[in-house]
């Protein structure tokens, strides 16, 4: 399979995953790169009226996975690990989460994620720790369809 129809392939993946029809988020894959754009709305809010920091987490482990998994062309990976730093309240606009793969190994993918506001701002950032599956991503839903 060819890195751009694995990319695709991802995408499509990320794309039916039942998660991703409340969230309606878009994924870019590249290699060893992987951007996740969301519009934002309200039913994303904590009592505050801000973006709960759930939606951070998603989104930067979202792309931090991508990103890793754009390396792997055989199975599905697994965060194992993440760390996420909010750094700014958002409650409007888009978020834009940038993932991607600082170091890999035999074992593991270390991938680091920034999200971004409407103004390019950083609001979050996070890192993780992504390790090789048995799960083939051939008998993943939405993997090559």
């Amino acid at each position: 399979m060819s890195n751009t129809k694995h990319f695709r392939s991802l995408e499509g993946m990320y794309a039916a995953a039942p998660i991703n029809d409340f969230f309606i988020p878009t994924l870019t894959v590249s290699e060893g790169e992987a951007v996740i754009e969301i519009e934002l709305d309200k039913k994303f809010h904590h009592a505050a009226g801000a973006v709960h920091g759930s939606v951070y987490f998603k989104m930067l482990d979202d792309a931090a996975f991508f990103a890793a998994n754009s390396l792997e062309t055989e199975v599905f990976v697994l965060t194992t690990s993440f760390t996420t730093y909010l750094t700014r309240p958002v409650s409007e606009g888009k978020m834009k989460a940038v993932g991607k793969v600082v170091n890999m190994n035999k074992s593991q993918f270390i991938a680091e994620a920034v999200v971004y506001d409407c103004n390019d701002k950083e609001i979050g950032r996070g890192n993780g720790i992504f390790v090789r599956s048995k799960q083939l991503l051939s008998e993943t839903p939405g993997y090559g369809e």
